[in-house]
């Protein structure tokens, strides 16, 4: 890729200031995510302890992590007991944006899940990233449904 290699590899508790920067790297990122590392370390040790997790690291030649994605295997019992491979959190630093990276590290995923017998890749992405959006259908990605979420954080005041 223009040159340049990179490894991907688990991440490490080391490397979570660096994911967490890439985490706050948007207008969205810095809107919602935190300088304050306590949570996600609590976060860090769940995932990495959980065998259907996998957290990536990408790393340039110099072995600062310039990408990540989270892995997740959903047995599920839909579609004839289909495994899918979750693919959430996905990061590159600005400099190494542009040159392939992005392709490499889905091609990279989803041979994971095929490895785990995963029939099918899903994500999510907030539909204020339309960069992203177009970057998933060149994948072959397709917004084939309507996803919805709900913020449990607060309960709402009984009336």
């Amino acid at each position: 890729m223009a040159g340049q290699s990179f490894v991907l590899d688990r991440a490490s508790l080391a490397d979570l200031p660096a994911i967490v920067a890439l985490l706050r790297d948007d207008p969205l990122g810095a809107a919602r995510e935190s300088d304050d590392l306590a949570g996600y370390e609590q976060a860090f040790r769940t995932i990495d302890a959980d065998p259907n997790q996998f957290l990536v690291a990408v790393r340039g030649a110099d072995g600062e992590v310039v990408g990540t994605m989270q892995l997740t295997l959903i047995p599920g019992l839909a579609r004839q007991a289909a495994t899918r491979l979750q693919i959430e959190g996905v990061r590159i630093a600005a400099r190494a944006r542009g040159i392939g990276l992005g392709s490499a590290m889905f091609a990279w995923a989803h041979e994971y899940g095929r490895s785990r017998q995963a029939k099918l890749a899903q994500l999510t992405t907030a539909k204020a990233r339309g960069d992203a959006h177009r970057f998933y259908a060149r994948l072959g990605y397709r917004a084939s449904h309507e996803g919805l979420k709900l913020e449990l954080a607060e309960r709402p005041e009984a009336d």
